[in-house]
């Protein structure tokens, strides 16, 4: 890329991190190599060294991979990233890496359910204490914190609920006290959303939702500044080895080129669903950070460009109300997955979130009529009618 311009989004998504080998191939290549050859002993010894850069190890880096990270270092605006096998090993990674046994995190309880196992069950293991809090409260953060207190995680928004957590305020009172900010960026996506500008110091990805975009691999991200992942994350992954497979990097790679195209058609489509719900007969109400009605309205016009692509909406009747429309739908697609080009729709209560306690679950908002819908790219009339069909035969059966 040229170095006399600042390149708008859609154009680093494309072209960022590109480096081509001597064949000059217009699409990244794929560097399915375990290993590299030096030229001499010398010239090893010095690579492992360090002074002499390139790459050494395939679990230590790998050209596909690095483009991929610097892509996204790109669109993220942060010093540097590192992949990572799957989202979760990233979200792990960024806390593991910088933790040690006698430190204490802080962590909004609204939480995937994954992510709430890392904070009460594995991190504890380590000799790592945790407390969750209702994100939402700036002084619920203050009063959790500690002196020995090194990290504040989060989501924002929340899976599946979609409370906002203000991470301009809570980034100042984590300045106040040295504490590291680690927020998962995955439902707003680096179009919308900019962690890092907003004050937080470390922003984690599942690029197997909305950056691959199409049901095709898994793969996660960190991002932050370059001293900090060279000191944290570079001897966690040299170490345990959560490498991201430069196949997966490729096809992430592909994603990234149209992530811009899919979030706005993605985002429209939801945009016009909310509202389109939120009218339907037996429908008790929608959480969408793009309606004037979502509690944190004014937060969400505030942090985020645009509202993305997740709905949440409770139906009344609880599971067996909610299980009807599901399983009524024909054209969106009953997965946990989400950030796909397909509408996807999930039951959290009995899937994502199924292993949390039923007050743990009434706490971040999981009900048993709640409904997660991750809207694709299809054609709006089209999931309208799949929508009002399943409403139609979801009231026929009460």
């Amino acid at each position: 890329m040229g170095q006399n311009r600042h390149y708008q989004e859609a154009t680093r998504a494309v072209h960022a991190g590109t480096h081509r080998s001597e064949h000059g191939e217009t699409s990244e290549a794929i560097f399915l190599t375990q290993g590299f050859v030096y030229e001499s002993s010398e010239a090893a010894r010095d690579r492992f060294h360090g002074t002499n850069p390139g790459f050494i190890y395939s679990r230590y880096g790998n050209p596909t991979v690095r483009m991929l990270e610097q892509r996204m270092a790109s669109l993220e605006g942060a010093e540097d990233a590192r992949a990572f096998a799957s989202g979760m090993a990233a979200i792990t990674a960024s806390l593991v890496s910088q933790l040690r046994a006698g430190d204490h995190l802080v962590a909004a309880r609204a939480l995937f359910g994954s992510c709430r196992w890392v904070c009460e069950t594995f991190l504890p293991r380590m000799g790592v204490s945790s407390t969750l809090v209702d994100g939402r409260d700036l002084d619920a953060w203050r009063a959790a914190t500690r002196p020995n207190t090194k990290v504040y995680f989060f989501e924002s928004p929340s899976n599946p609920a979609l409370q906002l957590v203000d991470i301009e305020a809570v980034a100042g009172l984590a300045r106040e006290h040295h504490i590291t900010v680690v927020v998962d960026n995955v439902f707003a996506t680096p179009l919308y959303q900019r962690p890092l500008q907003l004050g937080a110091d470390v922003v984690v990805y599942s690029a197997t939702k909305h950056i691959d975009g199409q049901g095709r691999c898994l793969g996660g991200l960190v991002l932050g500044r370059r001293a900090w992942i060279e000191e944290h994350l570079e001897p966690y992954i040299r170490h345990t080895g959560p490498s991201m497979s430069p196949f997966n990097a490729w096809t992430l790679l592909k994603g990234l080129e149209t992530l811009p195209l899919r979030c706005a058609q993605q985002t429209s489509n939801a945009e016009c669903l909310a509202d389109f719900i939120a009218d339907q007969p037996g429908v008790q109400r929608v959480l969408y950070p793009g309606r004037s009605d979502h509690p944190q309205y004014a937060l969400a016009q505030q942090q985020m460009k645009r509202p993305s692509t997740l709905i949440s909406f409770e139906i009344a009747g609880g599971e067996s109300a909610a299980f009807r429309f599901a399983n009524a739908l024909k054209l969106i697609l009953i997965s946990n997955n989400l950030g796909d080009a397909r509408s996807l729709i999930t039951h959290p209560a009995t899937t994502t979130h199924r292993n949390l306690s039923a007050s743990d679950q009434d706490l971040i908002g999981v009900t048993e009529g709640l409904l997660r819908l991750s809207v694709g790219i299809e054609a709006i009339e089209d999931l309208k009618f799949d929508i009002g069909h399943a409403v139609a035969v979801m009231n026929a059966n009460t």
